[in-house]
């Protein structure tokens, strides 16, 4: 018997589908003229995409202006870094200390400011500016004569590789101590209130080939070292003889060699690789 379930009458059967050869015929002229148009399409696609790019292309140079060498949003981003380790920033964190069995070979990475012909050794001196007393300068027996501080860290450089080195010298503490900086009160200096401080230090090579800003709370950290020595043996020329500056919080571009000048300053300073597009603040 034939119907639905229903009783009904019998479903009509579904209309059959096209096959190709019933489908639509386009003519030749047909083809062309759809062709045509899809290519106006394409064409003006493409047209409003390179203006787009043009515009954009524009912009970039307008507006995404350089800031020490670096795009500004990459430069706001460096800063937000720099914030967030500043935050978290305290004297209290210390390096970590290495055994004496983990020392390696130092390597000799970058000589600016180190290249001149004429320096000569006999005549250095550190100068001392932004201090209460006035400018000063000192040798390299005034600075060992100052209490000796020895330790063993990882110098660790941005470009990716590490060492672990044994230095002597004077903590920068120790010198502050010894030849306060100006405060912001005018009261006498205390490394333990870095606040009352000027909030810089810079440093430069006697050339003023290499200059190097630090934030006073990470000069006065207490392994930020004036040395002298390295490995036991006193700098050689191409490790900064006769001072240099070793900062175990923060990465090695810090870590100016051949040390000439020394100033507490209330302006950010310049910093040699930060006008190059590298970030100034480099904590670890």
């Amino acid at each position: 018997m034939s119907g639905d379930a229903r009783g009904g009458p019998p479903a009509a059967p579904p209309p059959p589908r096209a096959s190709p050869e019933l489908s639509e015929q386009l003519s030749e002229q047909e083809v062309k003229d759809r062709l045509t148009r899809l290519s106006r399409r394409g064409f003006a696609g493409a047209g409003v995409a390179g203006i787009m790019a043009l515009l954009g292309g524009r912009w970039l140079q307008r507006w995404a202006f350089q800031e020490d060498d670096l795009a500004w949003p990459l430069r706001r981003a460096l800063q937000a870094n720099e914030a967030i380790s500043r935050g978290l920033f305290s004297p209290e964190h210390l390096a970590p200390i290495f055994p004496l069995a983990a020392v390696g070979t130092m390597r000799v990475n970058g000589m600016a400011g180190l290249e001149g012909d004429d320096f000569q050794p006999g005549e250095w001196r550190l100068e001392l500016q932004g201090l209460a007393e006035g400018p000063t300068s000192l040798d390299l027996a005034a600075l060992q004569a100052m209490r000796r501080t020895e330790m063993i860290t990882e110098f660790k450089c941005i470009e990716g590789w590490s060492t672990v080195a044994q230095w002597a010298g004077v903590s920068l503490a120790d010198v502050a101590r010894a030849h306060p900086p100006t405060t912001r009160s005018g009261r006498p200096f205390d490394p333990d209130r870095p606040e009352d401080a000027p909030p810089y230090v810079s440093l430069t090579t006697p050339d003023r080939g290499y200059f190097v800003g630090l934030d006073t709370a990470s000069a006065l950290h207490p392994q930020t070292l004036l040395a002298w020595e390295l490995n036991g043996a006193p700098l050689t020329s191409a490790h900064g003889a006769p001072l240099r500056l070793v900062v175990p919080v923060k990465y090695g571009i810090k870590c100016i060699k051949r040390i000439g000048m020394l100033a507490w300053s209330a302006e950010r300073p310049a910093d040699f690789w930060a006008a190059r597009g590298y970030d100034w603040y480099a904590g670890l």
